[in-house]
């Protein structure tokens, strides 16, 4: 299992169509993507123009699939237009340890 942390801001002025793209690509990844199993988009309560994206997925292969997908992208060419590019902070992780309930 792969997990990924992702977190940037949106741009002043641009939180609506920010949040809409957001939406559109959470259901774009539901909808297409088997190998995701958790796909979760947070905003700063401080601050919420302040964005975490946590992602799990299958294995190596459903991470190259998801970044090749149509609907990533299409968010790859408008991102810039959205976030701010030098706020971003991407991380993979490797689990250690968990707790289910």
């Amino acid at each position: 299992m792969i997990t990924v942390t992702a977190e940037f801001d949106i741009l002043p002025g641009k939180e609506d169509e920010a949040i809409a793209t957001i939406q559109n690509l959470i259901a774009s990844v539901d909808q297409n993507e088997p190998g995701n199993i958790l796909y979760r988009w947070h905003r700063g309560v401080k601050d919420p123009n302040h964005v975490l994206v946590f992602e799990m997925w299958r294995d190596d292969d459903a991470v190259k699939a998801h970044r090749e997908m149509p609907h990533q992208v299409e968010f790859g060419k408008v991102f810039a237009t959205l976030f701010d590019p030098a706020s971003v902070k991407i991380i993979r992780h490797e689990l250690i340890g968990e707790v289910r309930h």
